[in-house]
Parts: structure tokens; C-alpha cells; sequence
């Protein structure tokens, strides 16, 4: 058996001053859909988990069916605290984490759940996925020290577009630029076109310039309609921006990079920063001119490289989905945990973190996640990391950098 590759990153849990809350012994208690729609991510999931479990000396690993919905959940809790759970991995999404949370908190059980809605977090209750806070705030932060300071965003109507919008504006406020310009669209070409010319303000920059061009032509002479003619070569002013957050994805993704030169508001002038799930769709965004050089933040995947081959040396079947590592990291903190004073919040928030398959991560009091990110640029050759993910996160009491 090995250790997990989860880790403390330069120390153990003493001498913090986090509240004592939470578990100090029992068995660790995994909620997961073993039935239902997501019944095969359930067992992708127990796979991973089990896996961390693996080593010598782990907790007992109880498994408690939600079958993916709200009321599974909090009947697997009642079960699972019942049996003496004294930590709670998973469940898997928002709605279930919902259920779970109340169940838990009354029986001072804390919970790493693998949702990445950041919006269920509170005290003793972790959303352990990638968030889109994360990525914003990880990418906004270096376009920004990058020299882009003035920024705006063409998000999704939704939550996913609200929850980066609302990560933009606190960068940005953090990092002291202006307030950025947001819009939001629908899913639909026409609520798309008119979001990408209302933030651009094409219409006002454009005006001036037929403005000179009806006045030269008014002028009814020779001298004017040689003025006319030039100033139709002239370009568009800039937009009052020069870094534009999209969280547009597909099809949507595929029509702002139409859009996008068409209204003068993307490269060179503009730099363009997007969301993670730009990773599996970078080769392709490359293909395309208005896309080229755009910047994501995302997990450096070397870093979960050896997950992922002990993965398929146990079970065989490929590479495991993303969620795996968001669960095997979750895991691997329980065991761990076990070894240094129990599942409390004092042990589970050091402040020193801890180093997972997704980069280093520190657990808050408050129930968010810090993330180590790194910073990729879209290249015709792949992406290409511009900034690497860092290997240690800012002392908790000082800003957290880019």
C-alpha cells in the first residue's frame, strides 16, 4: 500500500487557532449515487475514494447510497450519523449538499462535499470542486497585474455567469481597477449579438467616426470628399476595455469569435480570459484568429498525473473523470486527518493547506476553498502555461496573490 499523494504543505495542524468543531474519531462516511442517473459517476467515485483508503492505517470507510437526489442524501446522513460518522465526504451536488448540510452541522459532523458551488459554503461544510471563483479570480489577477486594469465581462445568464460575475467585480476591487462593464445574454444568436455590441459600446465609438465622415462629406467639395474618403480607412476607436472575461462555451463560444472582431472588441487590443472548461477545448479555440491567446486558469494536469495512472493500474478502463481527483483529494485530507487530531475544523483548516492531485488547496473556517491555479495561454500547439500553479498559498492574513 502507498500513502496518498495528499499531503500537508510545510507542516502539521498544531498551534492554529480555527474553532475545535467537528469529529475527533469515528468512521469516515462516503455519500455517493449508487443508483439513479449519476449511479456511474457514484462508482467512479467509491473507486477513487477507495483508493485513498488504501493505505495502512486508514479510517473505517462506510458507503451510504443518495441515489442523486436531495432526500437520499439526508436519509444516507441520518444513516451514516447514526453508525458514528465522524466525517462526511461528499455528496455530490448542490441540492444533495443542501439536504446533508443542516444533518451534519446538528451532529457537529463536518462535510467535504464534492459540488463546486462555492454558494452551500459555511462553516463545516467544504464545496471541495473547482469553482468558478477560482478560475476568475486566479486568471483576472494576473491579466490585471498582466497590465490589463480595465476589464469587462460577457457572461451566461445563470448561475455560472452570475457567480463569475460576482468573482470579477471582488478581483477587481481587491486589485483596486475600476469597476468592470457586465453583461449577460441568453441562450439565443440575437441576445448573444446584442450583449457583445452593448458592452463593447460599438454603436457610441462608431458614431463619432460617421459623424466626421458625414460632416467632410457635407462639404459638398473636393477636399471634403477626399477627408471622406480617408476617414472610412480610419479604425474603430478602442472599446473602454482591454480584458474581457467570457463564459461562453460551444456553440456560444464558436459565434463571439465571430462577433468579437466584427464589433473591434478582441485581440490585440483586448485580451480575452475565459473559465476552465476552456481546457478540453483549446486545441480547437486555437483554430480560430479572435481566440488565439486567450487565458484560462485551470489545474497544471501534471500535477495529476500519478493519480491517474495508479487509477488505471487498479481498475483499468481509462482516464477517470475529473470529479475522481476532487474526490480522491477529499479522501486522502480524511485520512490524513485521522493521523493528526481527528476531523475537526482545526486539523482540516491548517493554514499551511494541503498538496492534492489538483495543485495545493487550503480549507477556510467559512467554508471556502483557496486554490493554486495555473495561468494557460491558447496556442496552435496546445496551451501553453504563462504562469505556473503556486506550490504553497499567501499566509491566510495577507491578500492572496495572483
Amino acid at each position: 500500500m502507498t500513502s496518498p499523494p495528499v499531503s500537508n504543505v510545510g507542516g502539521t495542524a498544531q498551534g492554529m487557532t480555527s474553532p475545535d468543531l467537528g469529529q475527533r474519531h469515528g468512521p469516515v462516511a462516503l455519500l455517493v449515487p449508487l443508483s439513479g442517473p449519476y449511479a456511474g459517476i457514484g462508482r467512479s467515485i467509491e473507486q477513487s475514494v477507495k483508493l485513498a483508503f488504501s493505505t495502512h492505517g486508514a479510517p473505517r470507510l462506510d458507503i451510504e447510497n443518495t441515489g442523486g437526489t436531495p432526500s437520499g442524501a439526508a436519509a444516507a446522513a441520518h444513516a451514516a450519523i447514526n453508525d458514528g460518522a465522524g466525517l462526511i465526504l461528499g455528496p455530490l451536488t448542490k441540492g444533495e449538499t443542501q439536504a446533508v448540510a443542516p444533518i451534519a452541522q446538528a451532529a457537529g459532523v463536518n462535510v467535504l462535499a464534492f459540488t463546486n458551488d462555492n454558494s452551500i459554503a459555511q462553516p463545516g461544510v467544504w464545496p471541495m470542486g473547482i469553482s468558478p471563483d477560482q478560475q476568475v479570480s486566479r486568471v483576472v489577477s494576473y491579466a490585471i497585474e498582466s497590465g490589463r486594469t480595465r476589464t469587462a465581462a460577457i457572461l451566461p445568464e445563470g448561475q455560472f455567469g452570475r457567480l463569475m460575475a460576482a468573482a470579477l467585480r471582488q478581483t477587481a476591487a481587491r486589485l483596486g481597477t475600476p469597476p468592470p462593464r457586465i453583461g449577460y445574454y441568453s441562450a439565443s444568436f440575437a441576445s448573444l449579438n446584442a450583449t457583445t455590441r452593448s458592452i463593447s459600446q460599438f454603436d457610441s465609438r462608431g458614431a463619432g467616426l460617421m459623424a466626421r465622415i458625414r460632416a467632410a462629406r457635407d462639404q459638398d467639395n473636393a477636399a471634403g470628399r477626399r477627408l471622406a474618403d480617408k476617414l472610412r480607412t480610419e479604425p474603430v476607436p478602442p472599446p473602454p476595455f482591454d480584458a474581457l472575461l467570457l463564459g461562453a462555451t460551444g456553440e456560444d463560444l464558436a459565434e463571439l469569435q465571430t462577433f468579437l472582431p466584427y464589433y473591434e472588441a478582441g485581440p490585440p487590443q483586448v485580451q480575452l480570459l475565459g473559465p476552465a472548461l476552456w481546457a478540453s477545448k483549446a486545441k480547437a479555440m486555437a483554430t480560430h484568429d479572435a481566440l488565439r491567446g486567450a487565458l484560462y486558469a485551470a489545474p497544471d494536469p501534471a500535477a495529476g498525473l500519478p493519480f491517474e495512472q495508479k487509477f488505471e493500474a487498479t481498475y483499468g478502463g481509462g482516464k477517470p473523470p475529473s470529479i475522481d481527483k476532487v474526490a480522491f483529494d477529499a479522501a486522502a485530507i480524511a485520512v490524513l486527518a485521522a493521523h493528526e487530531g481527528g476531523y475537526t475544523t482545526a486539523v482540516l483548516t491548517n493554514p499551511t493547506g494541503f498538496a492534492g492531485t489538483d495543485g495545493v488547496m487550503r480549507l477556510l473556517p467559512d467554508g471556502h476553498v483557496e486554490r493554486g491555479l495555473a495561468v494557460f495561454r491558447v496556442e496552435p500547439g496546445g496551451p501553453k502555461i504563462v504562469s505556473p500553479a503556486p506550490q504553497t498559498l499567501p499566509s491566510p492574513a495577507s491578500p492572496p496573490n495572483a
